[in-house]
């Protein structure tokens, strides 16, 4: 029978706790949410709202065409232009999501005869960029600059690193600045996916290049999400003109994708004009990530040092990961619950967002609820 073995597959993964539903969520949910990227709460803030509300108004509801026929608008290069400048580099490239972007980004900037080398904590989108590059990806130990520099020496071509700038499992930040000194030394490129360090790390939340003083520089590219702090949808490559002029004219997810929906696209803007009015949101997700390791960690749980918004507790395995999710949520409250695959090393974890606008009543009753239902 066609598929069959679909069923076989299914009943593997409901017996090893890695069964997945999708579980829509009402407008008024009553759970408070830590699960979401929302880092700094602007998702759902009013001028975000009408940013969105405005552009659909003004555009229509899509964007009606790939972004080189009738997908480009003048809001399209208006955020570009602000996420360039922002982030501090020359030129930026929108596309309908992060995921895209990053596809993008490395198969364009990794041609036959490039060594990619890829961090093993990488997004899944980062290490399918590398499966579809016409390069050879090597993949090297977490946050490891010793180890780039040996896989760089053994390559005289071409070279690129591609990592995260923060890991979206554990939370915790690559050395970036380090990284790309190891690299200059050998001539290769640099290419982060800065999804969960935009809006959090860096100056006002610049993002974690421009915090490690590697923004704008000719050998550096940074990707973004739309998606996370500034609460829309879409993502963008960041980078010098000549990359961002060859991504316009190689990139597939660009050429041949619809552009980013006007909703979208407008959505994101208003979030960046709050964000460079209200710059104190991203340090005080730090400070919410900062606070909820320090309670979690006093309360005898294993919680990994956040090093921007992102806060990871273990769990003792993917049937107790997805027990205790349940668990939280019957309780109240909203929280992700990471298992394999998505987790490489194996180890299944309640992965926590620590956003701009939970008060400290609401912490204390996040930690309460996670420590009352632990297996």
């Amino acid at each position: 029978m066609a598929f069959g073995w679909i069923d076989e597959e299914a009943e593997t993964r409901r017996r090893a706790g890695l069964e997945r539903t999708l579980r829509p969520r009402p407008a008024d949910s009553p759970l408070l949410d830590l699960a979401s990227n929302d880092y700094l709460g602007l998702a759902r803030h009013p001028e975000v709202a009408e940013g969105a509300a405005r552009a659909a108004r003004t555009w229509g509801g899509g964007a009606t065409g790939s972004r080189l026929v009738t997908g480009t608008t003048e809001l399209h290069a208006e955020l570009e232009g602000g996420l360039a400048d922002f982030c501090g580099f020359e030129a930026a490239l929108v596309f309908s999501s992060g995921y895209a972007a990053n596809l993008a980004a490395v198969t364009a900037l990794a041609p036959h005869g490039t060594l990619i080398v890829s961090d093993a904590g990488n997004h899944a989108s980062l290490i399918d960029g590398c499966r579809l590059a016409r390069g050879t990806t090597q993949v090297v130990a977490h946050a490891d600059p010793d180890g780039v520099s040996k896989t760089l020496r053994t390559h005289e071509g071409p070279a690129l690193l591609v990592s995260d700038t923060v890991f979206s499992v554990d939370g915790d930040a690559a050395p970036l600045a380090v990284l790309a000194g190891v690299c200059r030394e050998r001539g290769a490129g640099v290419l982060v996916d800065d999804a969960h360090g935009l809006g959090v790390l860096g100056d006002g939340g610049r993002g974690a290049p421009h915090a490690a003083g590697i923004a704008g520089a000719e050998d550096v590219v940074a990707t973004v999400t739309l998606s996370k702090s500034l609460g829309s949808q879409g993502g963008a490559v960041l980078g010098p003109a000549r990359v961002i002029d060859h991504l316009v004219n190689t990139a597939r997810t660009f050429i041949f994708d619809t552009g980013l929906a006007p909703a979208a696209t407008g959505a994101a803007l208003a979030a960046l004009r709050l964000l460079r009015r209200e710059p104190e949101r991203a340090a005080r997700a730090r400070a919410v990530a900062t606070g909820l390791h320090a309670r979690l960690t006093a309360a005898g749980l294993e919680a990994v040092r956040p090093d921007a918004a992102v806060v990871s507790v273990r769990a003792p395995s993917p049937e107790g990961a997805l027990r205790w999710a349940a668990g939280c949520r019957a309780a109240g409250l909203a929280v992700g619950c990471f298992r394999p695959p998505s987790v490489p090393d194996g180890i299944s974890r309640l992965r926590l967002t620590a956003r701009a606008d939970l008060s400290e009543g609401q912490i204390e009753r996040a930690v309460r609820v996670i420590g009352e239902t632990r297996p």
